[in-house]
């Protein structure tokens, strides 16, 4: 996602690469890293201490999945997305099923992981209480769902999980806050994109995002 057009200046103001998630405050400004983002936010306005404990060694929980979390989860969970809506929504191609059965594959495992060694038998991530963590990883597990890929069929456990944070976070905000992703697949293109250009760049950006988060 893009800070508008390329030309920008406001966008290059608040990030270089003109690339959401970004946070302006003031003068301040914070860039292309949502959870920096969300750190920020809930150390300045004071938010219930459960989202990110003052506890060290609860905030220490949060933070050790904060840390795990993007080369796991967020390195499986949007490219379902990407496979099935948006490459073949830019390039007019769908991709071979095989990249999307890889994709789902190493989420399983991902997923896997994330009900054992964090869930495990807890009300959430870190313990009886909604955190932090719990947000970041349901706004990316929600993303295969949108594109009909329901991660959470057959997993009571993570199901489960979901129906809680749900709860906590309150059905109506919880699905306008994941309506652009349970719609993406209405999402039309507004002009014909040029192929030539962008198909060898997306197909390159799989390539790559799956290279770097093999290392």
């Amino acid at each position: 996602m893009f800070l508008g057009p390329s030309n920008s200046e406001g966008a290059s103001k608040i990030s270089l690469l003109k690339k959401v998630p970004a946070l302006k405050d003031g003068d301040f400004t914070l860039a292309e890293c949502s959870t920096a983002i969300l750190l920020y936010l809930s150390r300045k306005y004071n938010t219930p201490d459960h989202w990110y404990p003052s506890d060290i060694k609860k905030r220490a929980q949060v933070d050790e999945y904060l840390s795990w979390h993007h080369a796991n989860i967020r390195a499986n969970a949007p490219k379902t997305m990407w496979i099935k809506v948006l490459i073949p929504l830019f390039t007019g191609q769908p991709l071979p099923s095989e990249k999307l059965q890889e994709v789902m594959e190493g989420l399983s495992t991902s997923l896997k992981q994330f009900e054992e060694r964090f869930l495990q038998d807890k009300a959430f991530i870190i313990g009886s209480e909604i955190s932090l963590a719990d947000l970041v990883a349901i706004v990316e597990l929600m993303q295969p769902v949108g594109v009909g890929c329901d991660i959470f069929e057959d997993r009571p456990r993570l199901m489960e999980w979901r129906r809680r944070v749900e709860e906590a976070v309150g059905k109506e905000l919880f699905f306008q806050a994941h309506e652009m992703i349970l719609n993406i697949k209405e999402l039309r293109w507004p002009q014909p994109p040029n192929n030539a250009y962008l198909n060898p760049l997306l197909i390159s950006y799989m390539e790559y995002s799956e290279q770097m988060h093999s290392q």
